[in-house]
């Protein structure tokens, strides 16, 4: 036996004279049966690390029957979820279904009664945290959620907790890896957004029905729940302005080639330097190449904190999996369960800044605007003329031509979003403008 095993077990045996935290498992798929397995595997470590050990009161799953590859009895199994989390020995519940309800209603029940809940679903804390939140505060219980958002990345932990004594300004994300895989192939072969979806689809990173990951759904949600916390305010998905990435071209990858940038699709919330408030949007970007958020590429995630003394911080590793997922959730068990053995509870909702979320109109930043134009004297001045009405500023302008058109690609500098929509709305009016190509903010530039 091993040092560690030694330990592990003589710390364990010390865990066995209390009775076991028993835990109610809402899902037994990709992420539920990782959960199951790791439990298993790990008892002794975890009661080591508990100080009691966790043991599977029951797993709520949509047909019991069905043959599981899973070591547990078949009599844990269970279609009824509510009467799961009801049970008076249940002192845990573990949520990996996913969706609004049901699962919004077992979780409300667990919290109410004192049970303290970890939870993967970030679609129902994006939605609906606040009355998680309050009903953990009503029954005492711990609401942890460190899986939700990018997968094994440790987030949601270090801006809730060791950047507590600090003043986040930014947060950007690469949360989504089916996107990320599809950009880094559009870049890497130079195919259309449809050519890389049927890769991404045919290796299992893209679901048959892709709308949540490349309309932005899923990022969206995750970027509400990173705006809650670093910004102590509440911000909903439905706050959150989206865009996803089935417009992005070929011919987009190539132009942030030639400036030095790569396309992401990026979850970004920052605080407003003009005004009180702040901006969450989820979008493509063009972000320079020696930005260490354009180096994230394939299913990776990543995400980039912005704070006042600690400076910049880089959080990376794998956003989606079984394993991945499942081991933030068993840190957030053994979290919720350190706080149920000492009689203490983890950090709660925080929400005294109160901040308004603002308009997607008054977010600042830069912008690439590719143009399709008549090849002769004046378009230029025509052109520069639309911007300068609008007060947004050109920072550089290429231009080739083809025959009688050309290709006339800006770099702006930072303006409003409602200046720049209207400036392009502008340009569409112009008679030497054949057509606005496409529209990209750049972030990562001063």
């Amino acid at each position: 036996m091993s040092l560690r095993d030694t330990a592990a077990a003589s710390a364990a045996s010390a865990a066995l004279s209390a009775p076991p935290l028993r835990v109610a498992l809402l899902g037994c798929g990709t992420v539920g049966s990782e959960v199951v397995r790791l439990l298993e595997r790990d008892a002794d470590d975890l009661a080591a690390r508990i100080g009691r050990r966790l043991e599977i009161a029951g797993i709520a799953v949509r047909r019991p029957q069905r043959r599981r590859g899973l070591a547990v009895d078949p009599s844990l199994l269970t279609a009824d979820a509510a009467g799961l989390v009801a049970r008076d020995d249940v002192d845990l519940v573990v949520e990996v279904v996913g969706g609004i309800e049901p699962a919004r209603s077992w979780l409300l029940s667990a919290l109410r009664h004192g049970k303290s809940v970890v939870s993967a679903n970030k679609a129902l804390l994006a939605a609906d945290g606040p009355a998680l939140h309050a009903a953990a505060a009503e029954g005492g219980a711990d609401l942890y959620y460190e899986a939700s958002t990018a997968g094994a990345i440790p987030i949601l932990r270090p801006l809730r907790e060791s950047l507590a004594g600090d003043h986040v300004t930014r947060v950007m994300g690469i949360v989504n890896g089916t996107t990320n895989f599809i950009l880094t192939r559009m870049d890497e072969t130079g195919g259309s957004f449809a050519e890389a979806l049927e890769e991404a689809t045919a290796l299992g990173y893209a679901e048959a029905d892709p709308t949540a990951d490349v309309d932005g759904f899923d990022a969206a949600a995750k970027a509400a729940i990173l705006a809650s916390i670093a910004f102590h305010t509440r911000v909903t998905a439905a706050d959150v302005y989206r865009e996803g990435i089935a417009a992005v071209t070929s011919a987009d990858m190539a132009s942030a080639r030639a400036m030095g940038c790569t396309v992401k699709l990026l979850a970004l919330a920052e605080r407003s330097d003009t005004e009180p408030g702040v901006s969450v949007r989820v979008h493509p970007v063009m972000i320079p190449s020696t930005h260490p958020l354009a180096g994230v590429r394939e299913a990776f995630n990543a995400v980039y904190v912005e704070a006042e003394s600690a400076g910049s911080l880089m959080f990376y590793g794998r956003g989606a999996g079984g394993a991945p997922t499942a081991s933030a959730v068993l840190g957030d068990l053994v979290a919720v369960a350190r706080n149920r053995v000492s009689g203490g509870r983890g950090p709660q909702e925080s929400t005294y800044a109160n901040l308004p979320v603002l308009p997607m109109g008054r977010t600042q930043t830069r912008y690439h605007v590719s143009l399709d134009v008549a090849d002769k004297a004046g378009v230029l001045s025509s052109v520069a003329g639309a911007f300068a009405q609008h007060d947004v500023s050109i920072s550089s302008v290429r231009q080739e031509g083809h025959g009688d058109d050309a290709s006339l690609v800006l770099v702006t500098h930072v303006a409003s979003d409602e200046a720049l929509a209207t400036t392009v709305e502008d340009l569409r009016g112009l008679d030497v403008v054949r057509a606005v190509a496409s529209v990209m903010r750049v972030e990562g530039e001063s």
